[in-house]
C-alpha cells in the first residue's frame, strides 16, 4: 500500500509547481517560437498516432487524472485532454504527452523531428502499454532516439516516491501476461523526457468505474502513481527534486 509523503505543504508545493510549470513553458517557447502556453495551468495533451493503434481509447482517463492531480496537488489543470498529432508545432503549447493503445504505433520522419525537438527542448512524454503496444512502441522508439536507450527504473528512483511512496516500485494496475509491471525511460541530461510503463496499465486506472470495473483500491493506486508521474515530470524539468532531510535541492 501507499502512503502520502508530500515535500512541501499543499500551498508551497503549488506555488512551486505553478512556477516550474511557467519555466517548462518557457524553455519550450525557446524551441518553438511561434507557439507559448497561454494559460498558467497544467495542461496533457494525447498523441493521435499513425499506424493503426487506437490512440482514442477510454477518453474519460486524462480529463479524471487532471481533477485527481488538481485536488491532491493543489495545481490548477485545464479540465480536458487536447489531441495532437506528434508533427504539430502544437505540441509546444504542453508540458506532458501522453500516448496508449493496443496496436501498432507508426512515427514518420516529420513526427520523429518535432517530437524530438520537443522532448530536447523541456518536454516529457508518458507512453502506458494498454497491451499490444510493446513491439511497435520499443521499435519506433529507436528511431526517435537511437543515440539512447531506453532504460529499466529501479524501484527506488524518485518518481516513485516524490509525492506518495511506492517502496516496491511501479504497481499492478491490470492483469495481462502474469509480469511483472516495469517502468523505463529515455533520459537526456540527467532527466527523464519519456516514460514507459509495461505490464501495469497505469493509466486503465484513471477511467471512469464502470469502464473497467476496477475496485476503488485500484482505482486510488492508479491515481496515486499518475499523481506521481505528473508531479516528477514538472520538478525534473531541471533534473531536481527536494531532499526533505537536508532541506535542499538534489540533482538525480
Amino acid at each position: 500500500m501507499t502512503t502520502n509523503k508530500n515535500k512541501y505543504n499543499s500551498k508551497t508545493a503549488a506555488t512551486a509547481v505553478l512556477l516550474l510549470i511557467i519555466l517548462a513553458a518557457a524553455l519550450l517557447i525557446e524551441a518553438s517560437a511561434l507557439y507559448a502556453v497561454s494559460q498558467p495551468f497544467f495542461a496533457i495533451g494525447r498523441l493521435k498516432y499513425k499506424g493503426g493503434g487506437d490512440w482514442y481509447n477510454d477518453p474519460e482517463i486524462i480529463p479524471n487524472m487532471l481533477s485527481e492531480f488538481e485536488k491532491r496537488a493543489g495545481i490548477k489543470c485545464h479540465s480536458k485532454e487536447i489531441v495532437v498529432t506528434p508533427d504539430q508545432p502544437k505540441i509546444f503549447e504542453l508540458p506532458f504527452l501522453y500516448l496508449t493503445g493496443h496496436g501498432n504505433l507508426k512515427l514518420e520522419t516529420a513526427d520523429i523531428e518535432n517530437l524530438r525537438k520537443y522532448l530536447l527542448n523541456g518536454g516529457f512524454l508518458y507512453v502506458d502499454d494498454d497491451y499490444g503496444l510493446d513491439a511497435s512502441f520499443r521499435r519506433e522508439v529507436k528511431k526517435l532516439f537511437p543515440e539512447y536507450e531506453l532504460k529499466r527504473l529501479p524501484s527506488d528512483h524518485p518518481i516513485f516516491n516524490c509525492f506518495y511512496n511506492f517502496s516496491d516500485g511501479l504497481p499492478k494496475i491490470h492483469e495481462h501476461d502474469a509480469k511483472a509491471p516495469e517502468a523505463f525511460a529515455v533520459f537526456h541530461q540527467n532527466r527523464i523526457i519519456l516514460l514507459y510503463t509495461y505490464e501495469s496499465n497505469v493509466s486503465d486506472g484513471w477511467a471512469d468505474p464502470k469502464t473497467h470495473n476496477d475496485p476503488p483500491d485500484v482505482r486510488e493506486t492508479a491515481f496515486k502513481m499518475g499523481v506521481n508521474i505528473l508531479y516528477y515530470s514538472l520538478i525534473s524539468n531541471q533534473a531536481e527534486l527536494f531532499n526533505e532531510d537536508t532541506g535542499e535541492i538534489d540533482a538525480k
